[in-house]
């Protein structure tokens, strides 16, 4: 099902679920390899029938955008098979062109005001804010539908450069509606201090990806997942 608290549209448990005082459990935003050929589409069902999964990131480099559209159209479909989001990193002009739910922006991937013009008023759009609450309210003024602050703990998926207090995950939620991200080296055994500080999602990559089972580890993940009474 689809739903949106300013439109019709966008995909239900995204972004639009999480407001103020009244946010549910924290979701797994999954975040692709570079590498999603071969079985990857396998392990990404496979990871899915997990549970607890809110959003996919499609996160390849270094191909043109015809070879990055040919990776995407399976994981793609696998995700809105179960009603999930499929978010392209940084490319606005390739979730034009996919159709995609949305685009994930670093600080020099564009102003979120573009992509809003460019993918309409259903898309989901995501900012990356590092360390800085400047950054994440500009982010808010600018129409982001979500901010995600990190790498919290070390991480091989990125060079990192900015590693945020978890103090920040509860004075944005306490402040704003809009829902937060945690990502950087994020697993099983680290990822309930940042749901407990106010993470509304944790992203994951290598944590799933880097084991022979991702069900299993997606699995392991939802306990962490819920909400302290």
């Amino acid at each position: 099902m689809i739903e949106h608290e300013d439109d019709e549209l966008t995909v239900e448990g995204f972004a639009e679920r999480f407001h103020g005082e009244s946010r549910g459990d924290a979701s797994l935003y999954l975040i692709s390899p570079q590498e999603v050929e071969g079985d990857f589409p396998d392990r990404l069902r496979a990871a899915l029938g997990g549970g607890g999964v809110a959003a996919f990131q499609f996160r390849v480099k270094g191909l043109d955008q015809h070879a990055l559209a040919k990776a995407a159209e399976p994981l793609q479909r696998i995700c809105a098979d179960h009603e999930l989001a499929f978010i392209v990193n940084d490319d606005m002009g390739l979730a034009k062109r996919l159709g995609a739910d949305g685009v994930h922006l670093g600080q020099k991937d564009g102003d979120p005001r573009e992509a809003r013009a460019l993918l309409g008023p259903m898309a989901q759009i995501g900012v990356t804010c590092h360390d800085s609450r400047h950054l994440a309210m500009e982010a808010g003024e600018k129409g982001a539908d979500y901010v995600a602050f990190g790498a919290f703990y070390p991480t091989a998926t990125k060079q990192v450069s900015h590693v945020p207090e978890l103090g920040i995950l509860g004075w944005w939620g306490t402040l704003f509606e809009l829902p937060c991200v945690a990502i950087g080296g994020i697993t099983p055994a680290n990822g309930r201090p940042l749901v407990e500080a106010g993470a509304d999602f944790l992203a994951v990559c290598g944590a799933v990806w880097n084991e022979p089972d991702p069900a299993q580890v997606v699995a392991a993940f939802q306990p962490l997942l819920k909400r302290s009474p």
